[in-house]
């Protein structure tokens, strides 16, 4: 009877022991929900506040974070690489005189520079420099590489910014205690120094364009009478200053120092008269020799403007070549005046210099119209500007020039040395070439 009893205890004791534990389990489970409901409830009225305070709901959000997922895609046997760096539209692009370092600004508040010795490497690293309270959109490298220039897009004013190394080998950036005044009126178009350090040119979108000495004073004022300006630019030889623009001509100005160093005019120095329409844009060769203008005329232009303008002599027109071209269009000459590069909304065409003919096409480079357009130094790459990433093509163009030159030579050596050496040479190129096409593009 007593063992029955005892027997009868335990599973009375035994099956509240599960019951306790079936509740205690049940109302853990019962809190954890609450729990997650309340989690998620104040998570809806948080997406909820901040989606009226930044007017982009949850709904919103989704959407954005597939756009991001699926951004512009681009692919092309000469794109050697695409440095995504910023979180927002780049506006423009400059190379180091030294041809060490790419410099680029976006709408990002940041300025990024650049090392063109990793373009060609998997990861692509760069220094960055913080733009305070303002956002740059234009940048342009001092001559000695050891600082930069940038147009303030909310203080409409050129601020400076030096590169300073620090005892670790790290680089830091130091703005200038004072931006320049402010003196355009209307939107900018450009700035640029010259690379004899001498002065600073703004140009902007009236027929404005201002000469400053590297303290923020303004030397002289030129105004260059063609209705609008569309672009304006430095020369790289640092003598000249050039815009177009709404007339059919492209106007050169030489900035004259005297030999002690001190301003002394800004002197019209000559004309590219030729097209039938406005001009977009323009560039110089590296050593100013060359000019090439792109126009609304639907063609471009190739110039001698190696000349004694100072005797009246005009610059030769070399070559008219057809192409597309459209507002806004850039154009770019490589460094040795033998590749011709014109944007197109968001197209890319390059060009043999010599010939005219048309070598290379990338179309869609970017998700926007194309808004800076250049060559390195040597001639190696050519960059460009669009959207958030900076496009790097290798200059195919240019490599097969170089053959075609070298081969011409070739043929006219009469020294065996010379001969070895441009068989060499010829060989070198056509290796740098080969290895380029074979490449696996991005």
């Amino acid at each position: 009877m007593e063992v029955a009893a005892l027997f009868a205890l335990t599973l009375l004791l035994g099956a509240l022991v599960i019951l306790v534990a079936l509740a205690v389990g049940r109302r853990k489970e019962e809190i954890r929900e609450e729990i997650q409901q309340a989690a998620a409830e104040f998570a809806a009225e948080g997406s909820a506040v901040k989606g009226a305070a930044s007017k982009k709901p949850k709904q919103e959000k989704q959407r954005s974070r597939k756009e991001k997922a699926s951004q512009h895609t681009f692919s092309h046997r000469l794109l050697a690489s695409s440095l995504k760096a910023h979180s927002a539209n780049v506006t423009c692009l400059d190379f180091s005189s030294n041809g060490k370092y790419l410099a680029s600004c976006a709408d990002d508040r940041t300025v990024r520079i650049w090392s063109t010795k990793d373009f060609l490497d998997r990861e692509h690293k760069c220094l960055r420099a913080n733009v305070e309270l303002d956002h740059a959109t234009l940048v342009r490298f001092s001559p000695d590489s050891r600082a930069f220039i940038t147009w303030l897009a909310n203080g409409d004013t050129i601020r400076i910014f030096k590169m300073i190394k620090k005892e670790d080998g790290t680089m830091t950036f130091k703005a200038a205690p004072e931006d320049f005044p402010q003196k355009h009126k209307a939107t900018i178009l450009n700035i640029g120094i010259a690379e004899t350090g001498k002065f600073i040119m703004s140009a902007s979108t009236d027929t404005s364009i201002h000469i400053w000495d590297l303290k923020g004073e303004v030397l002289a004022s030129i105004n260059t009478n063609q209705i609008t300006n569309s672009y304006a630019a430095v020369s790289p030889c640092g003598r000249f200053v050039a815009s177009c623009g709404f007339t059919p001509d492209v106007k050169v100005w030489e900035v004259c120092f005297g030999k002690g160093g001190e301003f002394k005019e800004v002197a019209r120095a000559f004309d590219l008269k030729g097209h039938s329409a406005g001009v977009h844009a323009f560039a110089f060769s590296n050593d100013s020799h060359r000019m090439v203008t792109v126009s609304k005329d639907g063609t471009w232009k190739l110039w001698n403007t190696d000349v004694e303008y100072k005797k009246q002599q005009d610059p030769y027109l070399l070559k008219t070549v057809p192409c597309a071209s459209s507002e806004g269009s850039r154009v770019a000459l490589s460094p040795d005046g033998r590749v011709v590069a014109i944007s197109d909304g968001s197209n890319v065409a390059m060009y043999n210099a010599a010939s005219g003919q048309l070598e290379e096409e990338m179309h869609g480079v970017h998700s926007e119209d194309i808004n800076d357009l250049r060559f390195d130094i040597n001639g190696r790459f050519l960059v460009c500007s669009g959207d958030k990433a900076i496009r790097v093509f290798h200059n195919a163009p240019g490599y097969r020039a170089a053959i075609r030159d070298m081969q011409d030579m070739l043929k006219k050596a009469q020294n065996e040395a010379m001969k070895q050496r441009l068989q060499q040479q010829i060989k070198e190129a056509q290796s740098t070439l080969d290895t380029v096409l074979a490449a696996p593009t991005e």
